[in-house]
């Protein structure tokens, strides 16, 4: 098992996919019975927000880091061992915030859960540039794009200075058609290529159906790619379906000889997303006043965040 349990996942560019990986990682570990915690580290452009069905006097980190509530107030439960920490909307809750503040949230989220997941905001900003510092590691989110490539590149300077580890690269909505191979953008940016996701249309209908990809079309080809990353990050043994046709050839996994299929058109049973009891007697995220979040409302704000997906 991998020794990085805290993993900020970013992007130099928005759309790109970067709270889609966010979920889908997180989902996947949770499933595998992992216990998980996915913060919304946006605190300029919150992203997670829909995941809790938020309302005007919901508390998120906004409220934590501005000293006003705990972080166990800021907790909510996606479904089993996964549970989310939304930041606020709001632009006054915003200039209340200490981002300082973020190195506590983080330390104590290390404590109670086995994995816990940043996602990132895009550009460069105080905000941004601290949880690169606080992570284990790095994993940075690109399209194949030049602009969204040369994007990445200003992350890896803005980790280094942080004084974090970049863990390597993931590139989404990848086609078997491209014009510069996948693993030549990762030596041109000098990082590992974690591996691939490609492009399929099963993963917008999951953001509009509220589901995790892994969960909504957990045979189709993104999905499956998901998981072998999930599994190669992590170093866990995580339950990867075969896909059910031949595919383009893109897939989590750096080697070759795997590839990934076409989306499973009959679709996939939906199912708990967590996939597993919290160990160790549950007195982490149970203990905390938690609200189930409603279930179609689990990925809207992954609508909005990725519009350009």
């Amino acid at each position: 098992m991998s020794h990085e349990t805290v993993y900020a996942i970013a992007s130099g560019k928005g759309g790109v996919g970067k709270t889609t990986t966010t979920v889908n990682l997180g989902t996947a570990l949770a499933e595998a019975g992992e216990r998980v915690a996915i913060v919304d580290v946006d605190l300029g452009m919150a992203n997670l927000a829909g995941f809790v069905s938020l309302t005007p006097d919901s508390t998120t980190l906004h409220d934590v880091l501005a000293g006003d509530a705990s972080i166990d107030d800021a907790t909510y439960r996606l479904a089993d061992s996964i549970v989310a920490v939304p930041s606020g909307t709001s632009l006054d809750e915003y200039a209340e915030t200490s981002p300082e503040g973020l190195r506590d949230v983080v330390e104590e989220l290390r404590s109670r859960f086995d994995y816990v997941f940043l996602d990132v905001g895009a550009g460069i900003s105080h905000e941004t540039v601290l949880p690169l510092g606080l992570a284990d590691a790095v994993v940075l989110v690109s399209t194949p794009e030049p602009a969204a490539v040369h994007d990445t590149k200003k992350t890896i300077e803005l980790t280094d200075r942080a004084g974090g580890e970049v863990a390597g690269l993931v590139l989404t909505r990848t086609r078997p058609d491209g014009d510069v191979s996948h693993d030549e953008l990762g030596d041109r940016l000098e990082v590992s290529l974690l591996g691939t996701i490609p492009e399929d249309p099963a993963a917008r209908d999951s953001v509009y159906a509220g589901t995790p990809l892994v969960v909504f079309e957990p045979d189709g080809p993104a999905a499956v790619a998901y998981r072998r990353l999930t599994a190669d990050l992590t170093g866990l043994e995580i339950d990867v379906p075969e896909p059910d046709h031949d595919g383009d050839g893109d897939t989590a996994s750096t080697d070759a000889e795997q590839s990934a299929a076409e989306p499973n058109t009959g679709g996939g049973d939906e199912v708990d997303a967590g996939g597993g009891d919290d160990a160790d007697g549950g007195d982490d995220a149970n203990d905390t006043d938690e609200r189930e979040a409603a279930h179609d409302d689990v990925s809207s704000a992954i609508t909005e965040a990725e519009s350009d997906h």
